[in-house]
């Protein structure tokens, strides 16, 4: 059972390097929900990372000194796109995913500009998003598209 004590981490910023580990945790984290939808190739899922992957847009999570996971801020039309929120496992639950996420919201905030980013149908994580404010702005089949408006 995880604890509750929230493990020391920090967000550097990610370099070329970083790409295969943030592909594997993106394998490991999306499998369960791209197997349910019928859509996990382990090629594929792997690949699209690659090919997306914006290391200046990207920095990584690091707890206790090592690799945990990742997240991408990514430049939009109207304010920022969040990607590649991605977390260990075995850290998830312990409150690292939520303190991230405020540090991006705070400085989304602060400049006053909204977030939108897509999860998966039926994904886990859309109630972390919804907890911190997002809400539905559209969806299909396979993605829920949801956006934070800045607040005061």
């Amino acid at each position: 059972m995880p604890t509750s004590t929230l493990p020391h981490w920090t967000l550097r910023q990610s370099l070329p390097q970083d790409v295969e580990a943030i592909a594997e945790l993106r394998a490991e984290v999306m499998r369960p929900d791209l197997e349910r939808l019928g859509r996990y190739d382990e090629h594929r899922v792997r690949q699209r990372l690659r090919d997306a992957y914006a290391p200046e847009h990207t920095s990584v999570i690091e707890a206790d000194g090592s690799f945990a996971g990742c997240v991408a801020l990514r430049p939009a039309e109207d304010g920022w796109w969040l990607e590649h929120f991605y977390l260990s496992p075995a850290l998830q639950g312990r409150g690292i995913g939520s303190a991230v996420l405020r540090g991006v919201l705070d400085r989304a905030d602060a400049e006053r500009i909204p977030v939108r980013l897509d999860v998966l149908q039926g994904s886990p994580a859309r109630r972390l998003y919804e907890r911190h404010g997002f809400t539905p702005e559209r969806e299909d089949a396979v993605d829920v598209f949801l956006v934070r408006k800045p607040t005061p």
